[in-house]
């Protein structure tokens, strides 16, 4: 076996009391991942790449693999963006999450102009051809993004070009193809507000997951983005009622408004959430650094603009090497 045969050994059972030193470390000591979105744009700042690449085991390109970055003329693929921060994660080992193929946000407008059967068409060529240049590389695919209503009734579909010309069965369809376009990436439902276990929305999605199991419709996972100022006081019980579906969780896109103790607090909650459920596989945060963060008003990362580490790091470092290892599910 050698010498590294006995390392290797030796790592695989460090008990968790062997507190690691960085997120994605911390975090595999359970099995799980913790990743974070990248922006190629922001691949040319040093202190980004160097934090990335020694805090985290995982990543989901922020923009590069939506509809209008990838498919922007019909049938014409450009992956230029994507393509950087996929080779540079794979070069480093990490988990990657593919973000998203089918929304109705960030879509090119050629779309808008097709007829139902073309539409359809459009969305499993797009699927396939996503899928198909990154097939045996993608960990986890966001397939549907955001189908569901805020508010509402439970199980409400938002309007959109998808529902008013494909009707509700789109999701079904996508999730169909993206199966057949790649049988081992793990094909999730993403959505945010579906923290809470006892919301409309999430009653929804958990009716959704439910069904498509019964039915054998192919889904692995679901992601909760966890966009918020304080996790829900059930959100463990949330993640706990779809993992019992025969699926896993991801969070997907947490960040948490605020600062200090408060933050911290609240971002330890949502990890003892995770760890506190083994189907639970990993979490990704929504950036690196406040300075860079889609909502950086509300400082809601775990570096501030100088990469410095908050409060809210400490206290997701420490509630990950607190974790119990978890074999994987």
């Amino acid at each position: 076996m050698g010498v590294l045969g006995v390392v290797t050994a030796l790592a695989s059972t460090t008990p968790a009391g062997a507190a690691a030193s960085t997120l994605g470390a911390a975090a595999a000591q359970s099995g799980r991942y913790f990743g974070t979105a990248i922006a190629a744009g922001h691949m040319n700042d040093s202190t980004y790449v160097a934090t990335w690449d020694r805090e985290f085991n995982a990543v989901t390109p922020e923009n590069e693999m939506k509809w209008d970055a990838t498919e922007p003329n019909r049938g014409q693929f450009t992956f230029g963006g994507a393509d950087q921060i996929v080779s540079h994660a794979q070069s480093h080992g990490m988990k990657i999450r593919g973000h998203t193929l089918v929304w109705h946000a960030q879509i090119p407008s050629w779309l808008n102009n097709l007829s139902t059967s073309d539409l359809r068409t459009a969305m499993v060529n797009h699927i396939n051809g996503v899928m198909g240049h990154y097939k045996g590389k993608i960990y986890a695919w966001d397939v549907v993004n955001e189908a569901f209503a805020d508010g509402g009734s439970v199980g409400s579909l938002r309007s959109s070009i998808w529902t008013q010309k494909l009707g509700n069965g789109f999701i079904e369809e996508a999730f169909r193809a993206a199966r057949a376009a790649d049988p081992n990436a793990k094909l999730c439902y993403n959505d945010y507000n579906i923290d809470d276990a006892n919301a409309n929305k999430t009653r929804g999605v958990y009716n959704m997951v439910k069904d498509f199991k019964a039915r054998g419709v192919p889904i692995d996972c679901v992601g909760l983005q966890s966009h918020f100022g304080n996790p829900p006081s059930n959100y463990q019980q949330n993640i706990a009622q779809f993992a019992a579906l025969g699926v896993d969780v991801q969070i997907t896109e947490l960040d948490v408004g605020g600062s200090g103790s408060t933050q911290a607090d609240a971002y330890r909650r949502v990890v003892e959430a995770c760890t506190a459920v083994p189907r639970c596989a990993g979490i990704t945060v929504w950036g690196i650094t406040d300075k860079y963060s889609w909502r950086s008003g509300d400082t809601p990362l775990l570096f501030d603009g100088n990469f410095n580490k908050k409060a809210a790091y400490t206290s997701v470092l420490n509630a990950l090497n607190a974790a119990t290892p978890n074999p994987t599910p």
